[in-house]
């Protein structure tokens, strides 16, 4: 790519995404800009007159102040967030990428029974949505029916508040509990605070867990590599 360097600007509702997003963009001569607004889902979860397309107008802001900051590509990380966006008409040049989209088509790729586990329950129904709606894209068979939620409970309002070592002992606990439990179906974790305890896990038993990041990283190495 030369001297130029790509502007990749990152939207998160978290600013513990953005340590992953960097590790994943580590390789390549990118320049990251990182947006982080954890409000708008305070306000969705807090505010019962805030609409859903009031939400999707503020994500609709958010994207188009973003591509005016000089950003050639968006990344967006937070699954509510994508969502949101899902349901907009987007009109602006610069080309917007879904963390989870890559993940999904792994997904899709190879459909076997497997257990997706969550610690945010507000993501389940949004993320099983659109998946379905990708594999539906790709002429896949629905692939839901193979497909087992768990939810790690009381997770993540630590990670919210910071704790994250307390975070990752319960979240490394019960992905090896969800292991020995089901050990014939193949495991996956569906976001990205969840990536460094399943890392961990996969060291300690020698079998693969499927992550968005490691997703995205084999997505940027088809692209930029």
């Amino acid at each position: 790519m030369g001297s130029f360097k790509q502007r990749v600007g990152c939207l998160h509702a978290h600013h513990s995404n953005i340590a992953y997003v960097e590790r994943a963009f580590a390789p390549y001569e990118v320049e990251l800009k990182h947006f982080v607004d954890p409000a708008l889902m305070y306000r969705v979860s807090s505010d019962p007159d805030f609409s859903v397309v009031d939400a999707s107008r503020k994500v609709e802001e958010q994207l188009e102040w973003m591509a005016q900051s000089g950003i050639d590509v968006i990344l967006i990380t937070c699954t509510n967030y994508i969502v949101f966006a899902e349901k907009i008409e987007l009109t602006m040049p610069t080309p917007v990428i879904t963390l989870d989209e890559p993940f999904f088509h792994e997904i899709c790729d190879d459909p076997l029974p497997q257990t997706l586990v969550f610690t945010n329950p507000a993501t389940v129904e949004g993320t099983m949505k659109r998946l379905s709606h990708i594999a539906a894209l790709l002429d896949k068979p629905d692939i839901s029916s193979l497909i087992e939620v768990k939810v790690v409970e009381h997770a993540f309002e630590l990670i919210m508040q910071g704790r994250k070592d307390e975070y990752m002992e319960v979240l490394v606990r019960s992905l090896h509990e969800l292991r020995e439990a089901e050990p014939d179906r193949t495991l996956a974790v569906a976001q990205l605070s969840m990536v460094d305890a399943a890392l961990q896990v996969e060291l300690e038993t020698g079998q693969a867990i499927g992550n968005p990041l490691r997703s995205l990283m084999n997505l940027l190495e088809n692209l930029l590599g």
